[in-house]
């Protein structure tokens, strides 16, 4: 779809993002806002965040925010309704962490926090916008899931529990808005060339027959595009689920 067609479709729309400084997040701010719509970028350090936003023009603003507090993420709702003068539209719950190790090497604080920021924070946001969205009876709520939603790995002990979990809020919220006007979509890529790899450095891990290369993996722009795809459908069309791998 080209930009002019997408732009036309999400003219006047109003999208949050979230982990939207770096990798995935970034490039589907960067998407939406070619496409037309103003977008709230969420993150948790300031920095990475301002220069994202600063690149995007006067279309994005970003608003600090640690998505694992409940406090925090209800300021940044009140502050993102504000600076739109309007409910948002949108939601792109993407922010996520990946920790990679057996099971028997996870501590309770590390599988605890993976719970916390890719499943709980996803619920934090929707049930913070999802009451705007049904009144309006308009809306659209994507979940930036994984391969791992479906198919467990070694290595992936606390990340495959958060994201089969992240699937099933998604079919719940799928269910809960069908024939609402609010509409709702996961995206599930396979894995994906951002910094997440740098630790692992999959291309030279002693378990790499577990991973492609880096230079075979989706790129963050691939995702990106996948979400634009299923936002600019029309309003009657609902992409439940879309899964992308390399080829």
């Amino acid at each position: 779809m080209n930009n002019e067609i997408a732009g036309m479709l999400l003219a006047g729309a109003r999208a949050v993002v979230t982990g939207a400084s770096r990798g995935v997040g970034e490039a589907v701010a960067r998407s939406l806002v070619a496409a037309g719509a103003q977008v709230a970028l969420i993150a948790r350090n300031p920095a990475p965040l301002e220069g994202v936003a600063r690149s995007l023009g006067d279309r994005a603003f970003g608003i600090p925010c640690d998505v694992r507090d409940s406090a925090d993420v209800l300021r940044a709702a009140a502050k993102i309704t504000e600076r739109f003068e309007g409910a948002p539209t949108i939601l792109v719950n993407n922010a996520g962490v990946f920790p990679f190790a057996p099971l028997h090497e996870l501590t309770v604080d590390d599988f605890a926090a993976a719970v916390d920021a890719n499943l709980v924070a996803p619920f934090r946001f929707i049930r913070a916008l999802l009451p705007a969205m049904q009144a309006a009876r308009y809306g659209h709520m994507v979940t930036i899931g994984s391969v791992a939603d479906r198919a467990a790995f070694p290595g992936n002990g606390a990340y495959a529990p958060t994201k089969f979990g992240a699937r099933a809020l998604h079919e719940v919220l799928r269910g809960e808005t069908r024939g609402t006007g609010v509409r709702a979509t996961l995206v599930s890529p396979g894995p994906v060339d951002t910094a997440m790899w740098n630790a692992i450095d999959p291309d030279n891990h002693e378990g790499k027959t577990l991973f492609p290369k880096r230079s075979q993996m989706l790129r963050p722009v691939d995702v990106a595009r996948t979400v634009l795809f299923a936002l600019t459908q029309p309003a009657h069309v609902n992409l439940d689920e879309i899964r992308v791998s390399f080829s």
